[in-house]
């Protein structure tokens, strides 16, 4: 999968540090601002501006505070649900939620509404998650199928649905239904792991808040696998073209479509090594439309080609009259790192010992846009068949494509030789 340069230089916090130093008529109380804009401010300063005062006192009954308490509460559970499946938040909101309740009875029906709709969302992410293990567990590598029950997977991906059209609008449905489960809230417990991809967690409530992240991020990895095995299959080196040549048409629909997760993810399946090394395979196929998919997908320039085409997709969906021009999907992998090394680049604290504003208001611009485009219905009709096959359908593992495709085209030279063998002798039983 192409990896994202570092480019935590363009987040150098010194570049906002020397902006972020205003005049006396910006600063009020040790908090600076710029435009109406916070920019940054010592703790004791922000504390200070929350504290009740000479000038500023809240009235503490209930029945007067209520309003903004019940929508501060109503905001937080319809944008950070998740942070609710923690059962000591619950427990607090419940007792919060209680006491509105108990001071004023009008606004029992929006307390009930506020809770109704919360449970709603957490039962169906538990449902979510339960159906994503199944789906883990039952997950097996083709060639072990094939070898113990041969004629139990003879399909391929074009019996199951020939029109690489349709099948592109199938991989939006399943792209669009893992994004939406994706919280907000797993970005910021991302970033407190330091690494947003790395699934080595001991803790079981600490993997529990960037479950569903991690989940999408395999769906790329499946998805690439998923491509390479349908190539690497065919006994026939027509049949390995025809598979190409509709994948390329499966990712130029996706691009059309705005799905550039996808798109990275079948041109990563398609450049993996045991597809690419098909020299004779690759030589009756028409390359030209994958070329242009690769130029706009070139991580050179850091992604230069895509960010505009993402750019382009997202202005779309700005002044769109209809669900399928809304659609966004960006190449996840890089969104995390973006935001990663946006985290990194920039200190939390300026040299004057500041919180950093303007560093989480980019954040949180990003994971602000990132939750727009989650948001979007996907407008195609579903096809369940289509989404078993891509979900469920078992795929070759690394060693079982490079068999497969050593299988389909000899050996090239003794490494590849030697390499053949071992994989015949390990993974098939033979000499």
């Amino acid at each position: 999968m192409p990896q994202t340069p570092p480019f935590s230089a363009m987040f150098d916090s010194s570049g906002y540090n020397r902006n972020l130093y205003q005049s006396a008529e910006d600063s009020c109380g040790g908090l600076y601002y710029h435009d109406n804009n916070l920019l940054s401010g010592s703790l004791e300063a922000l504390i200070q501006h929350l504290v009740p005062n000479v000038d500023y006192y809240p009235d503490n009954q209930m029945r007067k505070i209520a309003p903004k308490i019940l929508q501060l509460l109503t905001e937080w559970t319809e944008t950070f649900p998740y942070d609710f499946r923690d059962e000591r938040m619950m427990r607090n909101l419940k007792d919060l939620a209680h006491r509105i309740t108990s001071g004023e009875e009008t606004y029992r029906k929006n307390v009930q509404q506020m809770m109704q709709c919360l449970i709603r969302k957490l039962a169906a992410l538990s449902q979510y998650e339960e159906v994503l293990a199944k789906i883990s567990s039952t997950s097996t590598d083709r060639l072990m199928v094939l070898k113990t029950k041969p004629q139990s997977i003879q399909r391929d991906i074009i019996t199951v649905c020939s029109d690489p059209y349709t099948l592109a609008q199938q991989l939006t449905h399943v792209e669009l239904e893992r994004l939406n489960y994706i919280g907000p809230e797993e970005f910021v417990q991302a970033f407190v792991q330091k690494d947003p991809l790395d699934n080595d967690k001991n803790c079981f409530s600490e993997r529990k808040k960037t479950r569903n992240l991690e989940a999408y991020v395999e769906w790329f990895n499946r998805l690439s696998y998923l491509v390479a095995t349908e190539i690497c299959m065919p006994v026939k080196k027509k049949h390995r073209a025809r598979m190409i040549e509709y994948f390329i048409d499966v990712a130029r629909e996706c691009f059309n479509i705005g799905n550039f997760n996808s798109l990275m993810a079948i041109i990563s399946g398609m450049n993996m090594s045991p597809v690419s090394r098909l020299k004779k395979t690759w030589a009756k196929v028409k390359t030209a439309k994958f070329d242009i998919l690769e130029h706009q997908m070139d991580p050179s320039s850091n992604f230069y080609n895509y960010r505009t085409a993402l750019r382009g997709a997202a202005q779309r969906s700005l002044t769109a009259h209809s669900s399928r021009e809304k659609i966004v999907i960006p190449f996840f992998s890089l969104l995390i790192k973006d935001i990663y090394f946006l985290n990194e680049g920039c200190a939390n604290r300026l040299p004057n010992g500041h919180v950093n504003f303007e560093k989480f208001w980019e954040l949180a611009k990003q994971v602000s846009e990132f939750m727009t485009w989650k948001q979007v219905e996907c407008p195609f009709e579903r096809d369940r068949k289509i989404l078993q096959y891509l979900l469920t359908v078992p795929v070759f593992s690394e060693d079982a494509l490079y068999l497969a495709s050593y299988e389909s085209e000899g050996p090239e030279n003794h490494i590849e030789k030697d390499r053949w063998k071992s994989l015949r002798s390990s993974l098939l039983g033979r000499v």
